[in-house]
């Protein structure tokens, strides 16, 4: 398994929605819905089809076989 990428958030929690935004892996928030509700995305090593699923500092989204690590920002 690859080392995660930390994401940066401002403020817990985050739809799943807009962390992949966030993390620039989706273009918009119709291309975020669509990745999620084909069963693209995992959170946690889990499916995830929920776009409004809330994030929290340390869970794991992984897409393309990409693996990000939701961080919070150091203020």
């Amino acid at each position: 398994m690859s080392t995660p990428t930390p994401i940066d958030i401002h403020k817990e929690p985050i739809r799943l929605s807009q962390f992949l935004k966030l993390a620039n892996v989706v273009q918009d928030g119709l291309h975020a819905k669509i990745r999620i509700t084909e069963g693209e995305v995992m959170v946690n090593g889990k499916p995830e089809t929920r776009r409004g699923r809330k994030l929290v500092a340390n869970d794991l989204v992984e897409i393309d076989n990409i693996i990000f690590r939701v961080k919070t920002a150091d203020k």
